[in-house]
């Protein structure tokens, strides 16, 4: 919310004298200040411009981060069709989108993913409006850490804040660190940031760019290379999921590359729970609990095998146009052990006096097996005869097409800022 100063002036005798006209036009033009600049809603005072609950489905929001019984569960509730709103934005006016996120790009011919909204059951999302954020934001740094899934998301929110602040993308522009990516609106001092950390600790895939090794060495119980980039940010975005699932996990004590370290196979949930530890403890010596907000996502669920919602099909997300309809399903891939772990290491540290929300985007994406890229994304490696001839071994069911699925994880994470 926008802060409003006035200065006051003390009265003096000469000012008590006024005339009766000189007073009511004074309380006449308090009175229009009080209007323009506090308008209510629901009791809470917003500043004009971020007075967004106007739509018939952004009228009633009162989220609370504990979700108590008289308040609402944003990540409770279902999908609408919504082909006059949405998409928040189209894909060909983005310029940031990725090429494993342009699916219509690379030849996706059905539109109905980018139509969906999610409608929580007791209340509503505030429409997204790019100019509120990038004043929450001025002389702020956001920064999304993690892996690919999340990589999308910050470029989901890039397209929004591009398609609702069309001028700023004059001002706004790359820059490249090695695992940072960072998109500066000038107007604002404002960066929307990206970090490269798939397991959060250090591993040997660090490098965005090169990291992919059929079995990664992961340091739990390292994180100062990763950390000392996001550690000052105003508001930090995290996940970590699908790197950590095999069975067990290369867990180094010491340096990568060095003969005097300890490297042993350490089953995966221990290892997990290891490196969130380390996150956690860094966290809570090294962030400023009056300036930072922090955000973690929870797991974004894949749709690989396509016998878990439909009996008679085998295959995967390919070709796939509808949402699965059945209330609570749940994949095989979706590990909820692992977000126990998360949980517990985020109670942990709101003992300890800090405060993490966890953003429970896991359910209402298990719905949407129609919302990846499937076949219609940049192949970065050359396809066989064989692969070509089956399509489905080659689908991509495990990162989002956008317009899609990110942006409402991205209108939930907006809600939570503004409030």
């Amino acid at each position: 919310m926008a802060m409003f100063y006035y200065h006051i002036v003390p009265l003096t005798i000469g000012s008590i004298r006024c005339s009766l006209r000189s007073s009511v036009a004074v309380l006449i033009t308090l009175f229009v200040i009080g209007v323009i600049y506090f308008p209510r809603e629901n009791g809470r005072l917003y500043d004009q411009k971020e007075d967004l609950l106007t739509d018939d489905h952004t009228s009633k929001f009162s989220p609370d981060q504990n979700h108590s019984s008289d308040s609402c569960d944003l990540f409770s509730g279902k999908w609408v069709f919504d082909n006059k709103s949405y998409p928040l934005y189209k894909e060909e006016e983005c310029t940031f989108i990725s090429n494993e996120n342009a699916c219509q790009k690379y030849g996706r011919k059905d539109i109905n993913y980018r139509h969906w909204r999610w409608q929580p059951h007791q209340c509503n999302l505030p429409r997204f409006n790019g100019t509120v954020l990038l004043e929450r934001l001025r002389d702020k740094r956001m920064v999304f850490v993690g892996d690919s899934l999340i990589r999308g998301q910050w470029v989901s929110i890039a397209c929004l804040v591009n398609k609702f602040v069309p001028r700023a993308l004059e001002s706004m522009h790359f820059s490249f660190n090695h695992s940072l990516i960072t998109l500066k609106a000038e107007e604002y001092n404002a960066s929307i940031e990206f970090y490269w950390s798939p397991l959060l600790v250090e591993s040997n895939s660090d490098d965005q760019w090169n990291h992919h090794f059929p079995d990664p060495i992961v340091r739990a119980q390292a994180i100062y290379k990763h950390a000392r980039h996001w550690t000052d940010a105003d508001i930090l975005i995290f996940n970590t999921y699908l790197w950590w699932r095999r069975p067990s996990m290369n867990t180094l004590w010491g340096s990568l590359g060095s003969a005097d370290g300890i490297l042993k196979r350490v089953e995966m949930l221990r290892s997990y729970e290891m490196a969130l530890k380390t996150w956690s403890d860094w966290l809570e010596i090294h962030i400023d609990r009056n300036k930072s907000q922090l955000y973690f996502m929870s797991m974004s669920p894949t749709h690989r095998w396509a016998e878990e919602w439909s009996k008679s099909t085998k295959g995967n997300c390919y070709n796939e146009q509808e949402m699965i309809e059945q209330e609570g399903y749940r994949g095989s891939e979706t590990d909820p052990r692992m977000m126990r772990i998360v949980e517990d290491t985020i109670n942990d540290l709101k003992r300890r006096g800090l405060q993490v929300r966890l953003m429970n985007i896991t359910q209402l994406s298990e719905y949407r097996k129609d919302g990846h890229p499937s076949i219609y994304r940049k192949q970065w490696v050359a396809l066989s005869e064989e692969q070509l001839a089956k399509p489905t071994s080659y689908s991509d069911c495990t990162h989002w097409c956008l317009p899609g699925v990110p942006d409402v994880w991205n209108e939930l994470l907006y809600a939570h800022i503004l409030t």
